[in-house]
């Protein structure tokens, strides 16, 4: 008989039960077929994506056919491309999720002053919230700024969550905030990975993982720095561990040392917030050495571009700096330009103001003596890690970086990112088979959530959120469209007025496209961004701004930097709304320590919400798969899904306009809420991922093609900038099809040149246009001749291109291959992120130290800080460094791992790790409690007394580090710690705010008697 892999599967595991009790001379083969009989027969089957971190694990949900309709079993899916089966604890323990007596089941509401949750209704609970959003609105709308501008937003209602949303799920809530007019929307990504987006944008054009999971096992050097894959993101590990079967060497660099450094050929640490440091004398050390991919750099990249006499750099500060408003004139580093207003170009790198020779005077001073001054890294250790990654400047070779928030949580996070960007760039390893800048996100849907922007400076796209000197829909377009005058620069954005055009139509499609540009809420114009981010909200909050907060599946009393000022600021909010699937040290916030519920005047409501395995929709992972989860169990009862609850909110909200009036109504009651139901008036997860796609609003003709009214839009090159069409989100145009739903595709099939390197074309469907590795065009010469034929990503055939859908359908040399820069090529010069063009080592606005060898700047100069909060700089009080993590058994905060008791008994408590000699100076041993506090606050944790953790000699000087999980909290378990967050500053990256908790100052102190 033919035997499928599946049923491969079941047998083999029916034998290994069998041959492991054979020895008890009792044939158990009966009861293993009855077993998988009555899964079988008593059970549905229904695929899913896991919900833990972005590596995006298929699962096979298994749910009970009686009247309880409950899941029964969960297990990884044998035919996923990336888990391939396997999962990890945190995937393993899913079904105990789903099915857990912890579970709330019906809303909960907590009185001013009160000190208990009483049990509501649904309806009553969305009624009264309704009524609360729609007093807060009337009352403190803002129409016209105090310049006159039309602004129309709402200042006084903050938005907080969620990358475990579904897409449909974060497009629908965007919408609703954004109807309302919040400015302040915020989640996840913006303490995780938004430096990630702004500096991969700024260097390659897009700001997400530039490969994807799989194609790890084509890389030659794989490189993690700034994260630890093996336990943060187990299952990616897999296609680290393939590459290394394969030859390829393991590098990891990092503060601890980790599973994923056990695993490693090269070790080297390096003391938390240097990585500047470090990458920029491996810049030095390419240079130098002339390691660099000559051709790749001086065609595709903007080395050869010639800088104008603006730009300087000198004491640690660029050109343009202003002290007083802690700025630069970014208009200071500018390109020269011909008369045809076409950068010049000087690809024999002679012309001293090209970018390459401007890196070259840069990184002098990185040399190996500073660069291990600094990090505290051996230097042979630092040679080895750059001869060994280095190596790989070559047609025939490709190296990869993985890395997660070690990187990212810094206040030059973005530049990190940038610094490996570059050299990625100069080693000709991006658009290539086994190369790429790989971020480790760490939520199921936070690149989904992302992308549909639950962010204060994005609209879904990427596209600039509306300020108030961008009055019109003309002046917007005017001001964010870019042009170029290079013949072959594809300049891809220049395409955004029909993307924005289209995104208006999908929130307000009977609307003019100026009225629902009008509506959209604008931001101040001359406000900093990042006072709309998380920690400028969080002050804000703290200091009574704000009346009311969502708080939607995110739990920032624990997730957020100086979690205590962040449990203080809620209680200064006249009403909170939390939607989760657990009580929460958020939603409980007033009962939590050193809290006195008879004192604090906060309305709570808290809404119990679906888990990911009783709901359809799509999530995106890493790797920009989109891909589909269908529902198993039904919600569980006195439980909605997320979209049910935005949708009924939302209508409620509608109905009381409609039936009261008040502030500026339209945005709120034309926002196009049909398309969010079927035809029974629920929440719909397809409905919405069609809009989402996007499709014609009136019969038209585009690009040479004819188009019927209410036909799916086919991809994102047939939007229109006249209201034809209409798209949620033009990234995602091309999957919700008339041919179907691409996310949901299980086609494993592949060319023999795609199985070669992975690509699954068929399998889901990534964004953009399913292209799975990005920048694919510079894979390849100007003859469309892959620089690695063994690893080909996409090949000219004479007539079309093979292998993976090109970054461009032209012909080769038709084209520069970075389409989404302005001027077609990669940026090693990065004239677009507010702290420098090129990445420049600042310490950690807390730290050990009062100067470095690079310059006489200590810290970044335009860093985000709230001045009236204190430092610890070189603070004897403080002389500790310390950094956070995570562990494999728990996610995040904790808040759906602390009360699954499989991973509770694995991880139950606290810990700080240090090293013995920190122990043997504060006389602590292993296993005892310990207090450790900082400037903000303090909590107490259990010594883990390890060789993990080494001192580190900086400048001649011992400097220690301890390291603290972030994943505890008060709620649970009994005895299980707090936030490490209670210790981490205010502080952040000036391009996205993104805090800084991975390096800052603690001290640490034996508990006497406990």
């Amino acid at each position: 008989m033919t035997v499928s892999r599946r049923n491969f599967l079941k047998l083999s595991a029916g034998a290994a039960t069998v041959a492991a009790f054979g020895g008890l001379g009792v044939s158990l083969a009966p009861a293993v077929a009855r077993a998988q009989l009555l899964k079988l027969n008593w059970a549905k089957r229904t695929t899913s994506i896991c919900c833990y971190c972005a590596v995006g694990c298929g699962l096979i949900v298994c749910t009970s056919k009686d009247g309880q309709g409950r899941a029964i079993n969960i297990e990884g899916d044998p035919d996923h491309p990336v888990n391939a089966g396997a999962l990890c604890s945190k995937g393993a323990s899913i079904w105990q999720l789903a099915e857990n007596e912890r579970r709330l089941n019906s809303p909960l509401y907590r009185a001013p002053y009160s000190n208990e949750w009483k049990p509501v209704s649904w309806d009553w609970a969305l009624t009264e919230i309704a009524k609360r959003v729609k007093k807060t609105r009337d009352a403190s709308l803002i129409a016209r700024d105090a310049k006159g501008a039309t602004v129309n937003r709402l200042e006084t209602i903050g938005h907080i969550g969620s990358a475990a949303l579904d897409n449909e799920e974060c497009w629908t809530l965007q919408a609703v905030m954004r109807a309302l007019g919040l400015v302040y929307i915020e989640h996840q990504a913006r303490i995780c990975h938004s430096s990630t987006v702004s500096a991969l944008a700024e260097s390659y054009g897009r700001g997400a993982m530039t490969n994807h999971w799989n194609d790890i096992a084509n890389s030659d050097v794989v490189l993690v720095m700034g994260g630890n894959a093996a336990e943060c993101h187990p299952i990616s590990f897999k296609w680290v561990t393939e590459a290394m079967k394969r030859g390829a060497p393991l590098i990891h660099v990092d503060p601890r040392y980790t599973r994923t450094s056990a695993k490693a050929d090269i070790y080297a640490k390096l003391r938390a917030g240097t990585d500047i440091a470090f990458l920029g004398g491996m810049m030095k050390y390419i240079l130098d050495n002339e390691l660099y991919f000559k051709e790749y750099v001086a065609n595709y990249t903007n080395a050869a571009f010639v800088v104008d006499s603006g730009y300087s750099f000198r004491s640690g500060l660029f050109s343009g700096f202003n002290a007083r408003a802690e700025s630069y004139d970014q208009t200071k580093w500018a390109f020269k330009k011909d008369a045809d207003g076409v950068p010049l170009r000087d690809p024999t790198f002679k012309n001293p103001r090209c970018v390459l020779n401007l890196m070259r005077e840069h990184y002098k001073r990185y040399t190996v003596e500073a660069v291990s001054a600094t990090t505290g890294t051996p230097k042979a250790d630092i040679l080895k890690v750059y001869e060994t990654f280095c190596a790989t400047g070559k047609p025939d070779k490709a190296a990869t970086i993985l890395y997660a928030m070690g990187w990212t949580q810094h206040t030059v996070g973005v530049q990190n990112i940038r610094a490996m960007s570059m050299i990625q760039l100069l080693l000709g390893n991006i658009g290539v088979a086994g190369g790429g800048v790989n971020a480790l996100r760490g939520e199921s849907n936070v690149q989904g959530s992302t992308d549909n922007s639950l962010l204060a400076q994005d609209l879904p796209g990427y596209m600039a959120t509306p300020a108030s000197h961008w009055q019109t829909l003309e002046a917007y377009n005017a001001a964010n469209t870019p042009a170029s005058n290079d013949p072959m620069s594809a300049n891809w954005w220049s395409n955004k007025p029909k993307y924005l055009a289209s995104l208006l139509k999908a929130m307000y499609p009977t609307a003019s496209l100026d009225d629902a540009y009008n509506w959209l809420p604008k931001l101040d114009g001359d406000t900093k961004i990042t006072e709309y981010m998380w920690l400028g909200l969080w002050d804000k909050i703290y200091n009574g701004k704000l009346n009311g907060l969502f708080v939607w599946g995110q739990n920032p009393a624990c997730g957020g930097a100086n979690a205590g000022k962040n449990r203080e600021a809620m209680t200064k909010l006249d009403w909170m709304v939390n939607v989760n699937i657990f009580d929460n040290e958020s939603g409980s916030f007033w009962r939590g320590p050193g809290m006195q519920p008879g004192k604090i005047k906060t309305e709570v409501f808290m809404l119990p919400c679906c888990v990911s395995v009783e709901k359809e929709g799509s999530v995106t992972n890493s790797g920009r798969w989109m891909q589909w989860r269908y529902a198993g169990p039904s919600p569980r009862p006195g439980t909605k899904p997320d979209g049910d609850i935005m949708l009924q909110l939302m209508e409620k909200i509608k109905d009381l306009y409609r039936a009261e009036g008040g502030a500026l109504p339209h945005p709120v009651v034309n926002l196009n809420t049909v398309d969010w139901k079927n035809q029974h008036g629920e929440y719909d997860a397809n409905k919405v991922a069609r809009l989402i796609n996007g499709y014609f609003l009136k019969d038209a003709e585009v690009g040479g093609r004819s188009f019927k009214k209410g036909q799916q839009v086919p991809g994102f090159a047939f939007l229109t900038a006249d209201g034809s069409t209409c798209s949620g989100n033009w990234l995602y145009t091309g999957s919700y099809t008339d041919d179907g739903n691409m996310a949901a595709r299980r086609d494993s099939t592949q060319t023999p040149e795609q199985a070669a390197i992975q690509l699954y074309p068929n399998w889901a469907w990534a964004w953009p246009a399913n292209r799975r590795i990005l920048y694919n065009r510079a894979s390849v010469n100007a003859a469309g001749v892959p620089w690695d034929p063994k690893r080909a990503v996409i090949q000219w055939t004479g007539d079309k291109w093979a292998g993976d859908v090109p970054d461009g359908g032209w012909k080769p040399g038709e084209k520069h291959p970075f389409i989404m820069t302005q001027h077609g090529h990669a940026q090693l010069f990065g004239p677009g992120r507010v702290d420098g063009p090129f990445p420049e080592h600042y310490e950690p606005m807390e730290g050990p130290i009062k100067r470095h060898p690079f310059s006489g700047q200590l810290h970044n100069p335009v860093a985000y800080q709230i001045h009236s909060e204190e430092k610890a700089v070189a603070d004897p009080r403080y002389p500790i460094v310390c950094t956070t993590y995570r562990m494999t058994e728990h996610w995040q905060t904790g808040l759906m791992t602390r009360h699954v008791g499989w991973l509770v008994e694995a991880e139950p408590q606290l810990f700080c790790e240090m090293s013995e000699e920190l122990a043997a100076e504060k006389s602590i041993a292993n296993g005892e409690k310990i207090r450790v506090y900082s400037l903000r606050g303090e909590v107490e944790a259990v010594a883990m007394v390890t060789k993990r953790i080494q001192p580190y000699i900086v400048q001649g000087k011992t400097v220690h580090l301890v390291g603290l999980p972030w994943q505890f909290g008060w709620h649970t378990p009994v005895d299980g710690g707090d936030s490490a967050n209670l210790l981490s500053p205010s502080v952040g990256d000036p391009n996205t705010g993104i805090p800084e908790t991975k390096a800052f100052m603690v001290n640490v102190m034996k508990i006497e008697g406990a």
